[in-house]
């Protein structure tokens, strides 16, 4: 699909706001099930009254049209109200993860300067309103419906950065648009009932669930991943769209694998992202559903430009990510100059034309060359123009669906009284793709324990390394520049010597 056709089908679907297509839906049929979680549900009509009750606890808390709101909680129907809670304010939803030690999330409300957090606990950030996790709105306060309004950006997911700060990846786009849109991204319908099995402060579990839910889909959210209850919840809810990262196809097959029987009959779509899908992994899967179930994009949280493949055309395009549908993109030597077709250099991305930008970054700065712009993962295109990924970015950590910024956990290690510098690596893993390693030069008698003890107030869980090396010479030349890949060639050859 080229941009002239999708243009064509989002010209014959007019954009509405948000909030106003939630309400119609509720309009439509109030009584039907939006989101499942666990034993619970909620139906459309009692969505809207929940979200419009909290909206207006959040005009109460000072929220402004614009504000950014932190929305601090777990995985449930209480994340979805407090979402769209912000939106009816006009303000910015800001999705953190729950597990965030409290010096990570200082950063990014500072960076923010959140006008509230949702989920925190009064006084763990001084100066700034908090509402709690499980706060409900007294009795009193009204459920009827608040004036329209348009957020002028409907999500500000964040990152690390491949600098150790925080960055806030701010939507292009305001709280708008076609739910057209959401089929021909994610090529899902108003039919489909949609698992959701990965944090929804990850952009994707994100951005495809609310897509859904403004579709008028049926959501199934579940509190963490665990591959036998996302089988059983497949059978159970009659599952037909689903999003899943390699390692977790990795356990559900595992299970499967090991003489589980489950129902995956009703899927109509599996798609994966994150992280590059082993080529074997990808096959099973493909034999389990049938090619033309399994979709797979790239693009990034940015979303200049995006690229699909199906299973049908991977099995002649072994390894690609596919062809870009939405935007374009193109892969440049260190010069800037267009490299010729199976030669690996950085990929560049850039927006179809009238579609604004998709995009701002808050705490960095956008890379381009004349209006192409990366996000430092390196690939190669085939004759064909099919996008392959040699690496996610040069230092990137894919550990789990999840990316880890090397610079971001040495900044935690270093603060360690013992440690005289740290090196963080990827080293190969059988279920999470890569596993976080640490190579430390520190003080005679340091251990392992004591670094990860230090770490677990520092950053979040998934960035703590999973293994601790210790080195007794300088990991860093005297400017202050380490050759990462060396140091990890060597380690994965330390690695496979001790098994």
């Amino acid at each position: 699909m080229d941009a002239a056709e999708i243009a064509q089908i989002l010209k014959a679907s007019p954009s509405e706001p948000f909030v106003r297509t939630m309400a119609r839906l509720a309009d439509e049929d109030p009584d039907f099930v939006a989101i499942s979680h666990e034993d619970d549900s909620i139906t459309r009509r009692e969505f809207e009254r929940r979200s419009n009750r909290l909206a207006r606890v959040y005009a109460e808390q000072g929220v402004k049209f614009g504000d950014y709101v932190a929305v601090s909680l777990p995985n449930g129907i209480g994340f979805y109200v407090a979402f769209f809670a912000v939106l009816k304010v006009g303000a910015v939803p800001l999705p953190l993860s729950y597990r965030l030690p409290i010096a990570e999330r200082q950063a990014i409300i500072d960076l923010a300067e959140a006008a509230l957090l949702v989920g925190v606990n009064e006084g763990d950030h001084p100066g700034y309103a908090a509402l709690p996790a499980g706060f409900e709105p007294d009795a009193s306060v009204s459920d009827a419906p608040l004036p329209e309004v348009v957020s002028p950006a409907w999500k500000a997911p964040t990152s690390g950065g491949s600098t150790g700060r925080p960055k806030i990846i701010r939507a292009g786009a305001g709280a708008e648009a076609s739910p057209a849109i959401n089929q021909i991204v994610f090529r899902y319908t108003s039919q489909d009932t949609q698992a959701v099995v990965t944090p929804l402060y990850h952009n994707s579990a994100l951005g495809m669930s609310v897509g859904g839910l403004l579709l008028g889909q049926h959501i199934v959210v579940m509190n963490k991943f665990d591959a036998e209850q996302t089988l059983r919840l497949i059978e159970k809810h009659k599952i037909t769209w689903l999003m899943l990262v390699p390692t977790m196809m990795h356990r559900m097959y595992r299970v499967i694998e090991a003489g589980g029987k489950y129902d995956l009959s009703s899927i109509r779509a599996l798609l994966h992202l994150a992280s590059k899908c082993p080529e074997w992994l990808k096959e099973k899967w493909i034999e389990l559903l049938g090619p033309d179930k399994i979709l797979e994009i790239y693009g990034g949280t940015e979303s200049v430009a995006i690229t699909l493949i199906t299973g049908s055309e991977w099995l002649q395009h072994r390894g690609s990510v596919g062809r870009p549908f939405v935007g374009d993109m193109k892969v440049l030597d260190a010069y800037g100059n267009d490299l010729p077709a199976g030669e690996i250099g950085e990929i560049y991305m850039k927006s179809d034309d009238g579609l604004g930008p998709a995009y701002e970054y808050v705490g960095a700065e956008t890379r381009s060359i004349n209006g192409w712009e990366t996000l430092g993962d390196l690939g190669w295109m085939d004759e064909d123009g099919y996008l392959y990924i040699s690496d996610r970015r040069v230092d990137m950590i894919v550990s789990g669906g999840a990316n880890v910024y090397p610079a971001e956990v040495e900044s935690a290690i270093d603060q360690h009284p013992k440690v005289l510098s740290s090196v963080v690596v990827g080293l190969p893993d059988d279920d999470l793709v890569q596993r976080v390693h640490a190579l430390v030069e520190a003080e005679p008698g340091t251990t392992a324990q004591e670094i990860l003890d230090f770490l677990a107030d520092k950053i979040v869980r998934y960035k703590i390394p999973r293994s601790i090396e210790f080195i007794d010479r300088p990991l860093r030349d005297d400017s202050g520049k380490v050759r990462r890949s060396q140091m990890r060639d060597a380690a994965i050859e330390r690695m496979k010597s001790n098994a």
